[in-house]
């Protein structure tokens, strides 16, 4: 067999290439230190991509932009309450939370998910979970000592594994609501896991997390943490076909078919006083926040 001998030139611009795509760094979905800003490339192929310089980028998503509507990844990642008051926000590299010191737990953990970072060389071995800085009279790992329930992650930190920094941050207290041990390994671990199986099947999902808390008086933890009742979660996706759903889990040992905890993100709002994805255009929200269908995903 013959070998031909490719042009000098060809040789050079595939080496550039690939130096180039090897040397190009992870980028914070959260922020961080970027310069230069890079634009957004989004595809007809690919309506949910994401733009390369993460969630703080201020180029539209292009179908809203078509529709008139200016609608970013950033947006998308912000939640409104009816009372905010008391709550401190907290941007990471890969998530946004809203703590609240007087339960001492996030009341909304919000962040997007990429196929690209469904996996990755960083694992949870080897870091723990630690207090806040940022925030006064922070969570510790002692406060959960002994009480029966686990550390649960709302941002997961197998959502992490594809940056070191985001893998550490993971792991900060006010990242964490005390679940109970069946449910964080069982049906709450189910749902994270099948997460990552539609950010791999869509490309992107938005998500928002927390706990969801009944009446006045609440169980707490060394007189500091509160207790969730339960917990929800709402998935978004945009694109070709934009789709919203949403899951109330109970915090409790029992097992939760995932069909039962099914619910609208309509519902999910009314329970805890939160506006998600208020940035979208309104009548795409409208149609699905009312929603309510697992078949859809």
């Amino acid at each position: 067999m013959m070998i031909r001998k490719l042009p000098l030139i060809v040789v050079l611009a595939a080496l550039v290439i690939t130096t180039c795509r090897a040397c190009r760094p992870n980028k914070p979905l959260m922020g961080g230190d970027i310069t230069p800003r890079e634009a957004a490339v989004i595809t007809e192929d690919d309506d949910a991509a994401v733009p390369e310089e993460g969630v703080d980028s201020d180029a539209p998503l292009q179908d809203a932009e078509e529709a008139g509507e200016r609608v970013t990844p950033a947006q998308l990642t912000v939640v409104k309450f009816s009372d905010a008051s008391g709550l401190t926000p907290l941007k990471r590299y890969a998530y946004r939370a809203w703590y609240s010191e007087q339960l001492g737990i996030p009341v909304a953990v919000a962040w997007y998910l990429t196929d690209q970072h469904t996996t990755g060389s960083y694992k949870r071995k080897g870091i723990s979970f630690h207090e806040d800085p940022e925030v006064r009279n922070s969570p510790t790992t002692y406060d959960y000592m002994q009480s029966g329930y686990d550390r649960g992650h709302m941002c997961p930190s197998g959502d992490n594994k594809w940056n070191k920094t985001a893998q550490e941050q993971s792991f900060l207290m006010t990242n964490i609501c005390p679940q109970n041990h069946n449910l964080n390994t069982g049906d709450w671990n189910d749902l994270e896991q099948r997460c990552r199986g539609w950010a791999n099947g869509y490309g992107t999902i938005y998500i928002v997390c927390g706990p969801i808390l009944r009446g006045t008086q609440h169980k707490r933890l060394k007189k500091k943490v509160t207790v969730p009742e339960a917990f929800y979660k709402v998935v978004m996706r945009w694109g070709d076909e934009p789709a919203a759903i949403g899951f109330i889990y109970e915090n409790i040992g029992t097992s939760q078919p995932i069909e039962e905890a099914v619910r609208s993100v309509d519902e999910i709002e009314q329970l805890t006083g939160i506006d998600f994805f208020s940035a979208l255009p309104d009548d795409i929200e409208t149609r699905i926040e009312a929603a309510a269908d697992l078949n859809d995903w």
